[in-house]
């Protein structure tokens, strides 16, 4: 197999340090560069933590994709950051592959037509855990048959944004093939505003941030006389990697933007 030239943004956090380590361990990708804040002209290998993994670093995107014309981008950092990034990634022809969350309805149409001009593939994807994916697809099937239902997503007390990616997907996927509807009693009242949390199209929403997390997600349905829950839980973020490999493979076939991980899972 003809090796996939990549470049990992962030690589020192938290997540960067997982795809480095995939990138490195995975015979048929090649990791050729990071893009850093800071240590530009540097080596990876000379930074704590990653001994004997060779990648120039550079804090100039452009400049990086200029000279090691990279295949994919990895990029697990920020909204903001991945937003940008991936902006770029598309102009030099780079494919780009985002872990990030954030992105507004305009932005996916904006990038969309920008790859589609490109004829270049792109991967969005709010999880990349393939069990999160799965729970959302069930949290869809369950949805034909109870409607009302309920969300809750726990995170460590670091993530910047709420409710999170995954929870809005999930929504979305559900309001799909669910009738819009309120909840709960018609003239129910929150004596503590935010009470009953956010809402997407009539569902209930609820973040948790707390230190020890990573990132858990429950959607509880509600019948006559029955309940359904609906759990998935990432205890460590190496699990969200499988879904990272698969999607800088999957992407170097692509034409287009593809957002959520559950439209390449068969």
């Amino acid at each position: 197999m003809q090796k996939i030239k990549v470049v990992v943004a962030g690589p020192r956090g938290r997540m960067g340090r997982e795809a480095v380590s995939l990138v490195h361990h995975t015979d048929h990708f090649e990791l050729v560069a990071v893009i850093d804040r800071i240590n530009d002209g540097g080596n990876l290998a000379n930074i704590d933590g990653f001994a004997g993994i060779e990648a120039p670093i550079f804090t100039d995107i452009e400049r990086c994709f200029q000279e090691v014309k990279p295949d994919v981008l990895i990029d697990l950092t920020t909204p903001e950051a991945g937003k940008k990034h991936t902006e770029i990634a598309l102009q030099y022809g780079v494919r780009p592959v985002v872990g990030t969350t954030g992105f507004t309805e305009e932005d996916l149409e904006r990038l969309t037509k920008l790859a589609e001009e490109k004829g270049l593939g792109a991967i969005i994807a709010p999880n990349f855990a393939v069990g999160a994916i799965l729970m959302m697809k069930f949290a869809q099937m369950a949805a034909k048959y109870f409607t009302d239902v309920e969300i809750i997503e726990l995170h460590h007390d670091q993530k910047l944004d709420a409710p999170s990616g995954t929870a809005v997907k999930t929504a979305q996927l559900i309001s799909m093939v669910r009738p819009t509807k309120k909840q709960g009693h018609p003239n129910e009242k929150e004596t503590l505003e935010g009470a009953r949390g956010a809402t997407y199209d009539g569902i209930p929403i609820h973040s948790v941030r707390l230190p020890g997390l990573i990132a858990h997600q429950e959607v509880i349905f509600g019948g006559h006389g029955q309940a359904l829950t609906i759990r998935h839980d990432s205890f460590h973020r190496a699990s969200f990697m499988s879904g990272v490999k698969l999607s800088v493979e999957t992407v170097m076939n692509l034409h287009t933007l593809v957002y959520g991980l559950e439209h390449i899972i068969e």
